[in-house]
């Protein structure tokens, strides 16, 4: 009880101004935790303002396509969260009636929400004493109890969930949890720490060892994966362009793109225009340049995709369906919407 005591202490010196925390309306929260999944909260801000003018209700969201959905996304990176919160949102307006479950067991089964969200839901808005543990809980306990056990092993998992289940003031649950998850992201931040000022400094086995640095444990991330993509930007005389939607369970699913030619390796403009692709769609004579003159590195959790982006000129196509005034409308990867803001200027 006394962590938890000095936890909120410190929160109600420290505490920070954002729009969902005015609210215990679980539509609210649940947006809120899903878009800081992977987002810094000074990004998320604008993103959660903008949704919420957008869909104020469950029912607002579940009647948008996806495609909106989507290109309102745009930016936040790792579009399944978009997606599944789209998925979701259909689930509550249609077969609760727009009540969203009020218990940790009812909520963690809703599609796209974990542990940690469906904890922080159910502590914040229902007061169920469910400890969250993130990235910032587990940073904090690992240093102030000195744990060296990989944060992201199964065995991690368990012995931090527990751990911050006996911390927990039930009496409080959402607020201990907010200011546990607020002390790791603003004092025991993962660089410069600020251990001089810190409330726990007297107790905290990092400090007192100096293993600050090298809290928390991590296992080694998987291999990156190199991949090639040559992008086929086609602007025909009467300003048409082809762009379609990527289909299957890979990056960016739900997403536009140009027409992709994905190779092996960095490829060169005789490859481009003898690739099955190109011959395939284009039958009129075609002027090629290469946009970008280095290839741009576009770096995900486990991919690094060198692109290159050619700009196609040709009278007319049959496949040119969208009007280049209109191709900001569709929802596309930050990669290729950075190139169109890029290729307007």
């Amino acid at each position: 009880m006394k962590f938890s005591n000095t936890l909120v202490y410190w929160q109600l010196q420290n505490n920070r101004e954002l729009p969902w925390r005015k609210s215990k309306n679980p539509y609210f929260i649940w947006l809120s935790e899903i878009m800081l999944q992977q987002t810094r909260v000074a990004q998320g801000i604008s993103y959660y303002l903008k949704f919420t003018a957008s869909f104020p209700t469950v029912f607002d969201l579940a009647k948008a396509d996806e495609s909106t959905v989507l290109k309102m996304w745009q930016g936040l990176g790792y579009y399944s969260r978009a997606r599944n919160l789209h998925f979701t949102a259909k689930q509550i307006a249609n077969e609760l009636n727009g009540q969203f479950p009020s218990t940790y067991k009812e909520i963690i089964k809703l599609k796209g929400i974990g542990d940690y969200t469906a904890s922080a839901i159910a502590s914040i808005c229902f007061d169920e004493p469910t400890a969250v543990v993130d990235g910032n809980v587990y940073r904090v306990l690992s240093r102030y109890f000195g744990i060296k056990t990989a944060i992201n092993s199964s065995a991690g998992i368990k012995e931090f969930k527990i751990l911050a289940q006996t911390l927990l003031d039930e009496s409080k649950p959402g607020t201990h949890n907010q200011a546990l998850m607020d002390f790791g992201a603003l004092h025991c931040k993962p660089q410069n720490p600020l251990c001089e000022t810190c409330p726990f400094a007297d107790s905290c086995v990092a400090l007192e060892k100096k293993l600050t640095k090298e809290l928390p444990v991590k296992d080694k991330k998987v291999k990156v994966r190199n991949r090639y993509f040559n992008f086929l930007v086609i602007k025909t005389d009467d300003n048409k362009t082809i762009l379609s939607e990527r289909k299957g369970k890979g990056i960016w699913q739900g997403l536009y793109q140009f027409p992709l030619i994905e190779s092996e390796k960095n490829i060169n403009k005789e490859e481009i225009i003898s690739s099955e692709k190109f011959v395939s769609l284009f039958r009129n004579e075609t002027t090629i340049s290469l946009f970008n003159t280095k290839e741009i590195v576009h770096k995900l959790s486990h991919q690094h995709l060198y692109t290159q982006f050619w700009i196609v000129e040709t009278v007319t196509s049959s496949k040119a369906k969208i009007n280049w005034i209109d191709i900001k409308k569709y929802p596309v990867p930050v990669l290729i919407a950075n190139f169109i803001e890029e290729f307007e200027s």
